[in-house]
């Protein structure tokens, strides 16, 4: 599959009635992985089939399921992270996280989501500040569980589950947050800027995404010493902003004038 072939897919994927959560996974992995074909993705999907197979039959309520889950994926098997994973690209590529049983928090819980739906169970995702954990049966009452700390109850703690409503995190807002995490990582390290970017262009192909990501891709470009690519990127952007705060778009079309400059 060629690049292009794989980001149409992604693009197709995401715009679809249901989108698949780990399809789109595998997609980003691709991108980071040249490793990562076909084959691959097949692997990672029959993988999660297999460990759904290892579930017990007959289960009801969500505190059972996230019981059995959790004894399987964080007991069994060993799936958990730790702070250096934070340090890792491959924490955030699934078919990795599969393979090492390691990751961020997000991408242990897709390993959890995927599972646990596969065999039937009521569970959803659950985005925190700063953290992401999962959810099994009424949203309301049911029970969650870090999967970061191998499953670990959160009961009705912390503070940010008691606060308010446990609103389920839909498939594309999952996605988007590991695309922002995985722009975070490259951002500290700017020999990785070809992994921001591609971050970037799969944000900028999910049917909705923060304006702002073409300002910092188009920002990207000119750091890349793509110049021209770059400032067009900033017109168009100044277009759009336009609409809203003529002096923001001055400002913009006053940096792609820079940009271009710095062609001769």
């Amino acid at each position: 599959m060629s690049p292009a072939e794989r980001r149409g897919r992604f693009a197709a994927e995401a715009r679809s009635e249901r989108p698949d959560l780990a399809l789109l996974c595998l997609l980003m992995a691709a991108e980071a992985d040249p490793e990562v074909d076909e084959r691959v993705m097949d692997w990672a999907q029959i993988e999660l089939d297999r460990l759904a197979g290892m579930l017990p039959y007959g289960l009801r309520g969500g505190r059972a399921w996230a019981s059995a889950v959790t004894e399987l994926l964080g007991g069994r098997l060993g799936f958990h992270g730790t702070p250096a994973d934070y340090e890792r690209l491959s924490s955030s590529l699934l078919h990795e996280v599969l393979r090492r049983r390691r990751g961020l928090p997000i991408l242990l819980s897709v390993v959890w989501l995927e599972v646990a739906r596969r065999a039937g169970a009521p569970v959803y995702g659950l985005g925190l500040p700063g953290h992401f954990v999962v959810g099994f049966g009424d949203p309301e009452e049911g029970a969650v569980v870090d999967p970061f700390a191998g499953g670990a109850s959160l009961g009705t703690g912390p503070a940010e589950l008691a606060s308010g409503p446990r609103t389920p995190a839909r498939t594309l807002d999952i996605v988007l947050r590991i695309l922002n995490n995985i722009r975070a990582w490259a951002s500290s390290r700017p020999e990785q800027s070809a992994v921001a970017l591609w971050a970037l262009d799969l944000s900028l192909l999910l049917p909705s995404h923060p304006a702002s990501l073409r300002y910092e891709r188009a920002r990207l470009l000119i750091e890349r010493g793509a110049f021209r690519e770059g400032a067009v990127e900033l017109e168009a952007y100044a277009a759009v902003v336009d609409a809203v705060d003529a002096d923001a778009a001055a400002r913009i079309r006053g940096e792609a004038v820079s940009a271009r400059a710095l062609l001769n």
